[in-house]
């Protein structure tokens, strides 16, 4: 019986936190503040993600490029 009223209790923070989470967003979003930082700096961009191979390989490159 605990273990249900627990596992309720976490599926209602989860929902609140998605019912606050998209309201604040799209708050921001619509906020003349909110459309006066998107006009300044633009839309941000994600960063995509980098393997630790590929920037190893291009630190090597650098490396071999400064000692010619």
């Amino acid at each position: 019986m605990i273990l249900i009223s627990i596992i309720f209790y976490i599926v209602g923070l989860f929902i609140l936190y998605l019912v606050i989470y998209s309201a604040v967003k799209d708050g921001i979003d619509k906020s003349e503040v909110g459309q006066l930082l998107r006009m300044k700096y633009g839309e941000h961009k994600k960063v995509t993600p980098v393997s630790d191979e590929e920037i190893e390989k291009e630190l090597e490159e650098q490396f071999k490029n400064d000692e010619n």
